[in-house]
């Protein structure tokens, strides 16, 4: 694996009515106005005013420039508090869901690290800490992963497995509750290209962002080495809702840059699929991701 980029007195003066006695006043009643302690007016003093807070500025690096953003993400403020829910709702702090399509399934993305199938180089050791913690949902596909599952599809009750899902229930509905997870990498490409509009792909992410959060699972969205939709439009969907949501985003389009062919696949060619070498080095980065963010939250709670 390549070198890793890690890369914010309330005292209202009474207007007093001085008693005073009149020039016209009886002697008796001025000799008994003698008695009266005399009234001093005084000024109010004047409020002090309090320096108005300054917003902290947002330093974040903007939707815009993705391509940029690091490669492992670090905690953001968004998923210390969706962390923080999931251990008020009972989340398992050892479990991490994969919700997406054939990229994510077990054979491509993390399941060496089930089998032992791995290196970790002196400056990893301490991952291994994370796949200990993690153990068993590596080689794992889960209830949301699937050959061809998108984004739309993943809230379906129509695409859920009816031998293990509930009545109704939705692939990421029946993974959520199965599972339990404390994290999901979350990772669609785009469905028929071609003909299905990028806003729609938005709308089905959006959904699927927010049950992942609303049930205390901290999302980590994922960007694509490939670029069949043109101009990255999906990638900078991606970024966008990490942006606005406050989300960690492992950029795996970043980290493919380097690779052969940057991590497509020549023998399929399609421009779609990753090849088998970029298969261990999107696991590998993926590995750092849960390992930052996990100890990340762990640590600061």
């Amino acid at each position: 694996m390549g070198s890793i980029i890690l890369l914010s007195s309330a005292c209202a003066s009474k207007g007093a009515e001085a008693a005073v006695a009149g020039a016209d006043q009886p002697a008796e009643s001025a000799a008994e106005s003698t008695n009266v302690p005399e009234i001093i007016a005084t000024e109010t003093p004047e409020p002090t005013q309090t320096p108005l807070s300054t917003a902290t500025p947002d330093t974040r690096m903007k939707p815009e420039d993705w391509q940029n953003w690091p490669i492992i993400p670090e905690v953001t403020n968004k998923s210390r508090e969706i962390y923080a829910l999931g251990k008020e709702l009972g989340v398992n702090p050892n479990a991490f869901s994969k919700i997406g399509d054939c990229q994510n399934i077990k054979e491509s993305f993390m399941g060496l690290y089930d089998l032992k199938r791995y290196y970790l180089a002196p400056e990893q050791a301490d991952w291994q800490e994370t796949i200990d913690n993690f153990n068993g949902f590596f080689n794992r596909d889960g209830k949301a992963i699937e050959q061809g599952l998108n984004v739309a599809a993943a809230l379906s009750p129509l695409q859920a497995d009816p031998e293990e899902c509930q009545a109704g229930e939705s692939p990421l509905a029946c993974e959520l509750r199965v599972a339990n997870p404390s994290f999901a990498f979350v990772s669609f490409e785009r469905w028929w290209p071609d003909v299905t509009p990028p806003d729609q792909y938005e709308k089905y992410l959006r959904m699927v962002l927010d049950t992942i959060m609303a049930h205390g699972t901290v999302p980590i969205l994922i960007t694509k080495a490939d670029n069949v939709e043109g101009n990255h439009q999906l990638n900078y969907i991606i970024a966008k809702l990490a942006y606005e949501y406050d989300l960690p985003l492992y950029n795996w389009w970043r980290a493919a840059q380097p690779l052969p062919y940057r991590g497509l696949d020549p023998e399929r060619n399609d421009g779609f699929h990753i090849s088998t070498e970029a298969w261990t080095e999107r696991s590998a980065y993926a590995l750092g991701t849960l390992n930052t963010l996990w100890k990340g939250l762990r640590d600061n709670g």
